[in-house]
């Protein structure tokens, strides 16, 4: 795929969807960071589901460190892996307690130090809070950079730096989010929806089956 049906494909989507936004439901930046972690493995749905009720007790790194590991577990019981996420929850908020002032802090680095905080969720905080041109990979963009041709590589790391050459900066914030959206809704791993397809005379998947 050429640059010019890369820039057509991210023209589609920014007309289509202008101003992109994650799934997940959140009134703070520290409620977005539990939001992530609990999203590992889990629909947003289920997530949003569990954060409405848990947000409405506890949604500060205090008062989820005063909550506690027990309550908090019965909270986020119907998350995957709730008792490993528990844990992040905690010892994350501590940290941000005791090291950060409360604040979610802006560097990858410091991020990528935070328990339950890897390179995907690093990258999706750093762009929706810090107006950071990064990209996160997820299953979605790495099945829909791969299938369509915009990006191939062979794992996420790969993907994520093809993706960091070849998109143009204007569409740097928003691409994981359409692409998220179209490997969740049209692009679906077993059955795509090649007949709804936005960019579907662009694609390489479509055209040449080949992928």
């Amino acid at each position: 795929m050429n640059s010019k049906e890369r820039y057509k494909i991210l023209s589609l989507f920014h007309v289509n969807q202008p101003y992109p936004m994650t799934e997940l439901i959140f009134s703070s930046n520290f409620e977005l960071l539990v939001s992530l972690i609990l999203s590992a493995q889990s629909t947003d749905n289920i997530v949003n589901k569990t954060t409405f009720i848990l947000f409405q007790v506890a949604n500060t790194p205090e008062s989820i460190v005063q909550l506690g590991m027990k309550k908090l577990k019965n909270y986020i019981r119907s998350v995957g892996l709730y008792n490993t996420k528990a844990q992040y929850i905690i010892k994350t908020s501590f940290l941000l307690l005791k090291k950060y002032d409360n604040q979610i802090p802006n560097t990858r680095a410091e991020l990528e130090s935070l328990p339950g905080i890897g390179r995907k969720i690093a990258n999706i905080i750093l762009n929706l809070l810090f107006d950071k041109q990064t990209i996160a990979v997820d299953t979605h963009v790495f099945r829909v950079s791969n299938r369509t041709g915009f990006a191939i590589g062979k794992n996420v790391m790969q993907v994520e730096k093809k993706l960091m050459k070849v998109v143009p900066s204007i569409f740097k914030k928003n691409i994981h989010f359409w692409f998220v959206y179209h490997g969740r809704y049209i692009c679906k791993a077993r059955q795509p929806r090649c007949d709804v397809c936005l960019i579907k005379n662009f694609c390489e998947f479509i055209n040449n089956k080949s992928i």
